[in-house]
């Protein structure tokens, strides 16, 4: 039997597993829009495409399948650049379709034409132009697997008007095979015998996880390793929820914002064993001081991430999991008390700890750091959370625990400012059932407010938690200490009422300006079943501590 192009998408898609897209409208893809209607898959119409985007990347990070958005042609394709870089810098499964002129008008300027293709080649894993109907079917299939396998990525797949008007046989490939797409998900023993030699003869070890141990599922992996070896673990922003942040041998996080423990332990520690992780610059500061001392392994799915920063002494490319898997295996029949081998290393740890903790003053005006800590009290760490970019995030990355994967979604690589509200969206329809509250800062939430209405249109009960202090507030922090307090274009002379602007996209608006109010409006706004804007009144001028300046090394932290 012949289907259209259009309904030979949507079949393929059911194929796939896919329940939900998220997308928005136009002349380009209306041949989808007409023959979605029936099909037992989710439409989440979004009121802009970037959003689209964020919210099929937040329906990824926190349900792990693969995220799908639908788009038109021309500035409905150009919309979706920025959410397409914010998931490939952060190595996340999205595959989005992106409608197009008739095959025959491409490259003539024809009405809302743009190269998508040429526009996001720097920023997708890969990207199909399909000019044939019967082509269609298959480059489905290999956009999914993809996406989804090796190191995670986006995938965009721009589709001409007439080729989804056009009919042929359909039929669905069972399996894909791409001749010159082989990932490694099998770490080479010689190099895992290598690394469990350096690591078991270590006195000053330290795990530097990374998003790859939850994109892998090698949470379990990792912690299991950890523990049973006593080597504490710091994780970068990407990785928090991988290892427990309630756990002893929790370090938190390493880097620009990292706690003192953290960046003290990898500046001193002898074996640093990264897993999943890239060793940006946000991390490693001064790169001829990141970790000087220490005789380095790196596990990776991806090997162009290996030693491209950093020189590796073991580099081992393979799946974390499998990695994991094997080194857990090895080391199953030692009788050591690795507690007490690096008993030392974890006393001067603790000292450090103990000397410069996270820490600030609650006094007459609300800091937002007593914000974000009460979230955390009150939720018992039992839900999902999303942050925007900027010091909330900082913030929520300090005094948030996270201790599950998959719970905490944030822009890591690009830092992209109005990420937070759509992809809490996407978690949202991920997980109907769990709470989502997006952590955000009066700057970047505006970025995409207007997905109020989308979270009245589907009655979903995200709930969003500003951090108000009338500035963009990292740039002004910035501004504070190396450009000696000349805020120019931070502050925010005029922003929304948020209440009134939450009640006129029917959502629920509390606000708390003292700090006794903190308490009932987080526990007012969880008892709720809609959306909610929780506006917070707080210090204007507070800073995220510690911070390591730009280009200086991981030991030179501002503290105060």
């Amino acid at each position: 039997m012949k289907k259209t192009g259009g309904q030979i998408l949507l079949e393929s898609l059911r194929l796939e597993g896919v329940d939900t897209i998220f997308g928005f409208p136009g002349g380009a893809v209306i041949d989808i829009y007409d023959a979605l209607v029936g099909i037992p898959i989710r439409h989440i119409l979004v009121r802009h495409e970037q959003a689209a985007v964020h919210a099929a990347d937040g329906y990824a990070r926190s349900s792990g399948k693969v995220g799908v958005c639908l788009v038109t042609s021309g500035p409905g394709a150009t919309n979706t650049v920025t959410g397409i870089a914010t998931a490939y810098m952060d190595s996340i499964p999205v595959v989005v379709f992106t409608g197009q002129v008739p095959t025959e008008l491409i490259g003539n300027d024809a009405f809302q034409e743009a190269d998508i293709i040429g526009i996001t080649r720097p920023c997708t894993k890969h990207s199909y132009l399909v000019k044939d109907v019967k082509e269609l079917a298959k480059t489905v299939k290999e956009a999914f697997y993809i996406a989804g396998t090796g190191r995670p990525g986006p995938v965009l797949v721009d589709l001409p008007k007439d080729v989804l008007a056009d009919s042929t046989d359909f039929k669905y490939p069972e399996n894909i095979e791409i001749k010159t797409y082989h990932p490694t998900y099998r770490g080479h023993r010689g190099q895992i015998k290598k690394a469990i030699k350096e690591i078991l003869k270590a006195k000053q070890p330290i795990i530097y996880a990374g998003g790859g141990v939850i994109s892998s599922d090698a949470s379990h992996e990792l912690t299991a390793f950890a523990r049973a070896l006593s080597i504490p673990v710091t994780t970068t922003l990407m990785g928090l929820g991988c290892f427990p942040g309630v756990d002893e041998l929790s370090l938190g996080m390493l880097g620009m914002h990292g706690t003192y423990r953290a960046n003290m332990a990898v500046t001193n520690c002898d074996t640093l064993i990264a897993v999943g992780a890239r060793f940006d610059d946000r991390v490693t500061g001064k790169i001829d001081e990141f970790a000087p001392h220490a005789k380095t392994i790196h596990i990776d799915i991806d090997p162009t991430s290996i030693s491209k920063n950093i020189r590796v002494d073991i580099p081992i490319v393979g799946d974390a999991r499998d990695v994991l898997k094997k080194l857990n295996n090895l080391i199953k029949d030692e009788k050591v008390d690795w507690r007490g081998l690096h008993g030392e290393w974890l006393d001067q740890i603790a000292e450090w700890k103990s000397t410069y903790p996270l820490a600030y003053k609650q006094e007459d005006i609300i800091k937002p750091q007593y914000v974000v800590e009460k979230i955390y009290e009150i939720t018992k760490g039992d839900v999902i959370i999303s942050t925007e970019v900027g010091q909330n995030q900082m913030w929520t990355a300090q005094y948030y625990q996270f201790t599950q994967p998959r719970t905490f979604l944030t822009s890591g690589g690009l830092g992209t400012m109005g990420y937070g509200f759509p992809a809490a969206i996407g978690a949202q329809i991920a997980f109907p059932n769990k709470t989502v509250i997006d952590i955000a800062g009066d700057g970047s939430i505006q970025m995409n407010i207007q997905e109020l209405a989308t979270v009245a249109q589907y009655n979903l009960p995200v709930k969003i938690a500003i951090l108000n202090n009338n500035f963009l507030g990292m740039v002004r922090q910035w501004q504070e200490l190396f450009y000696k307090k000349v805020y120019s274009s931070t502050m925010l002379q005029m922003s929304p009422d948020f209440i009134k602007l939450a009640e006129a996209y029917g959502a629920v608006g509390l606000r708390a300006t003292k700090p006794e109010e903190v308490i009932p409006t987080i526990e007012k706004a969880l008892s709720i079943p809609r959306a909610v804007i929780m506006e917070f009144v707080v210090e204007q001028e507070e800073d995220v501590y510690p911070m390591v300046p730009a280009g200086a090394p991981l030991s030179e932290m501002l503290l105060v």
